[in-house]
């Protein structure tokens, strides 16, 4: 039988599983914490780079300072946007 951790968390058996794998108090809280329903689903979702213009993938590389972007094909500015 797992030791009651108070209110603050929702799952102890789980949370003194990953305590005992290492975790740091905090991460393990934020895991046990977490509903099963809702554990491994991703976030937001964003269209592909494929739906993306021209014009959007080279805006998007300028922001985060991809160098060369304006010799690119859209391809390349796939690429880039991925690999960075």
């Amino acid at each position: 039988m797992a030791k009651d951790h108070g209110p603050q968390i929702k799952d102890d058996e789980q949370y003194e599983k990953l305590r005992e794998q290492g975790m740091s108090k905090e991460k393990a809280a934020r895991i046990a914490n977490t509903p099963r329903s809702q554990a491994g689903t991703k976030g937001g979702k964003s269209a592909k780079y494929e739906d993306w213009s021209k014009e959007e993938l080279y805006k998007r590389a300028g922001e985060i300072g991809i160098k060369g972007r304006s010799d690119m094909s859209k391809a390349e500015l796939i690429d880039s946007l991925r690999n960075h």
